[in-house]
């Protein structure tokens, strides 16, 4: 029997919630059906006492998932000098001076129509708006790269095209006019059963097929020019188009940086200065710095290593936290990866799934600079991760570890951001996440007593509490007993199980509104909160068996992003506005949609809330959201639009010129027993499902949503 037919469940049987069962296996290595990683004795939120006193504010300096394009000149304050690319035919260095996004006053309300759920395999839009392709799975990246062919794919050519399943989304503009542009896309997984004909198992796979696959994971960086004075785009057809560049699992080597670079944890028998990793590994969520880089964050990891049985028993406590099997060597969902480079068999080399779990930070102006993983922000599995700039200069970023019952965490740095579009701010600003200090929340409750497992309001009428980030590490001087600073760092899990940071429900993106600076975290669903021995049910995570997810909403004291107290609440509590628990921020439940699975979270101009979601446990297809989260309208959430069947919509990124949003089409078709040659979808061309990237614009030029 092939390993693919053995890992997929029995029908009726399935474990994985909402999701299909092929996305269980590829996406995250069928997560569900192992223990969850995190068996810490932390103390639920009722039984935290915390004495700090927060209040709200928050003050955004910096640019988080919004860029300014269609603007009609630079805006004032913070900028970068982008290194140029090698070669005389480089274009010219980027017009927009500032990658901080502008605001614009409004009063919020949305206008479009809401799309009803459906299960339809194609994308939809409201009346009176428009989509098309921007970028699909195999179509040109490099110039001169072949096309695809998915009977002679190889890793040589799949280097040069767009990867697949595609999941962040940013845009960088490359001249004040909003007339061009790069767009940087993470590419998180492969499915093989939909990338190779005739696919029965990983096994079977030749090694020049898994080359390929390792090649289609990582990120592309496209220049795209904006189709007339629409809210369109397309990728740059001609010229040389020096910035397009792919960055993969397979070749691209990326520099370590921070307190936990050289050391022993780090180091192999092919990098034994510990300071020089090949590849990256599911690239999920991510964020754009103010100067003008990218952050990537590597997400599930652990799927890609075997032979975690083979290690010291010190060594599989440690991978047994970031959820690595040390029982067998090969876990369910095994890639055998090792079968075309050794690096991904613990058994001859334990650290280098210590290499990975990091946050990688891309420069797209510099297509032959190095990619950096920052390990000053710690290695978990990350979503992503999002910078603003506090009042007094320091940098501060948000970041959320996606597991069932994990952490959400900030980094604050030492050194301070430099403003000005000049050589020396670029190369100060580029060094400003490699040392800082690192933190993890704890929050309290203010109803513990009244808390249920039901998703009932307490009766202060509010799920909300208080909160302190608790000091990890800082520079090289660790604040967890009986680890260092790089141990802190490597395995940063287990700090926060040390210091009894509090049990989250998937935390997911993280993101300060650019209006307001509230800080909304995504927290997608934990079908195993309070069952069996699991942790119950808190004013945090206020279901039982939570299949539908929530938003948090974090206010940081005194208006101050390095504050260490802050103010949390539940805006949105999600599923059918029907059922009881839900809540969407006191509004009218009868005039709202129906949303489940937040994942991701953007911003319009106005401080429009945008969720896109993945795995909608109400049965129709996922989709793209927004709430106006400010005044009479607060909570007033409305479905944008819908991705075709099976598929999961990630990004998203909405221009702050509010004419554009991207989205992310990550797995069409991704349905148990579909096959490429007999899909579950047709998605975007007729013929096979395919990933790509998606832009929306309206018909008549004006703002997209409200």
């Amino acid at each position: 029997m092939s390993d693919r037919r053995r890992l997929l469940p029995l029908l009726g049987a399935n474990r994985h919630g909402s999701r299909d069962s092929m996305t269980c296996l590829y996406r995250c290595g069928n997560a569900c059906d192992h223990p969850v990683p995190n068996t810490s004795d932390n103390p639920y939120l009722g039984d935290i006492v915390n004495a700090e006193v927060s209040r709200r504010g928050v003050v955004r300096a910096g640019a988080v998932g919004a860029l300014v394009l269609g603007v009609g000149g630079a805006l004032a304050g913070a900028g970068v000098a982008s290194a140029a690319p090698a070669g005389a035919a480089a274009p010219a260095l980027p017009e927009v001076e500032n990658f901080a996004a502008r605001q614009r006053a409004g009063n919020g309300a949305l206008t479009f129509r809401a799309v009803p759920p459906n299960k339809l395999d194609t994308f939809v839009v409201p009346n009176g708006y428009d989509h098309a392709v921007v970028i699909r799975w195999g179509d040109e990246v490099v110039p001169g790269a072949p096309d695809l062919d998915v009977h002679n794919q190889t890793g040589a050519r799949q280097s040069k095209q767009f990867g697949y399943n595609n999941d962040f989304v940013g845009v960088l503009p490359l001249d004040r006019r909003g007339k061009r542009a790069l767009l940087v896309v993470n590419h998180e997984y492969t499915n093989e059963d939909l990338m190779f004909p005739g696919f029965t198992s990983q096994d079977a796979l030749t090694v020049e097929q898994v080359r390929a696959a390792m090649a289609a994971h990582g990120l592309s960086v496209v220049e795209i020019e904006r189709v007339g004075d629409t809210g369109q785009w397309r990728p740059v057809a001609r010229g040389a188009r020096p910035y397009n560049r792919r960055i993969t699992a397979l070749a691209t080597k990326f520099d370590m940086t921070g307190p936990a670079a050289g050391s022993a944890w780090l180091k192999t028998a092919a990098d034994p200065k510990g300071r020089t990793v090949v590849g990256t590994l599911n690239n999920c969520a991510g964020g754009i710095t103010p100067w003008g880089t990218v952050l990537s964050g590597e997400e599930n990891f652990n799927q890609y290593f075997v032979g975690g049985d083979a290690v010291s028993a010190d060594a599989k406590a440690k991978l047994a936290r970031y959820g690595i099997d040390t029982a067998k060597r090969y876990p369910s969902g095994s890639r055998k990866w090792e079968r075309a480079d050794e690096r991904f068999d613990l058994a001859k080399h334990p650290n280098e799934a210590n290499r990975h779990g990091w946050i990688v930070e891309v420069d797209p102006f510099d297509p032959d600079g190095r990619p950096r993983k920052h390990t000053a922000l710690g290695r978990f599995k990350h979503e992503g991760a999002n910078v603003i700039v506090a009042k007094d200069g320091h940098v501060v970023a948000y970041m959320g570890d996606d597991e069932r019952f994990d952490y959400l965490y900030k980094f604050v740095s030492d050194k301070k951001y430099l403003k000005g579009n000049s050589w020396h701010a670029r190369r100060h600003n580029l060094t400003l996440l490699e040392s800082g200090t690192l933190y993890v929340a704890k929050l309290d409750e203010t109803s513990a007593g009244e808390i249920d497992g039901s998703g009932k309001l307490p009766s202060d009428g509010a799920f909300n509490g208080r909160g302190r980030w608790i000091k990890l590490v800082s520079g090289n001087r660790s604040y967890v007993d009986g680890m260092t600073a790089a141990d802190v760092l490597t395995f940063t899990r287990l700090a926060g199980d040390k210091v009894g940071a509090t049990k989250m429900d998937r935390p997911e993106d993280v993101e300060p509104s650019l209006a307001t600076g509230k800080v909304y975290v995504a927290l997608t669903n934990n079908t195993n909160r309070g069952v069996g021995s699991n942790p119950k049910a808190d004013e945090a995570n206020p279901r039982n068996a939570n299949k539908h997810g929530h938003i948090l909403e974090l206010v940081e004291d005194r208006s101050d992003n390095t504050a260490e107290t802050f103010a949390w609440s539940l805006p949105i509590v999600c599923g059918d506005p029907t059922d009881p628990s839900t809540y969407f921020a006191g509004y009218d439940k009868a005039k709202v949609s129906p949303i489940s699975c937040p994942d991701n979270v953007a911003f319009d101009s106005t401080g429009n809330l945008w969720i896109s979601t993945d795995g909608n446990a109400l049965g129709s297809n996922d989709g793209l959201f927004a709430a106006p989260i400010e005044g009479p309208e607060r909570g007033h959430l409305k479905q944008f639009l819908t991705v075709p069947l099976g598929a999961e919509a990630c990004g998203p990124f909405i221009t702050t010129d509010d004419r554009s949003v991207f989205v992310a089409v990550q797995h069409p078709g991704e349905i148990s027993g579909a096959t490429l040659e007999n899909p579950a979808s047709n998605w975007p061309d007729g013929d096979f499902a395919k990933p790509g990237v998606v832009v929306t614009w309206r018909l008549d030029g004006s703002h997209i949503g409200a």
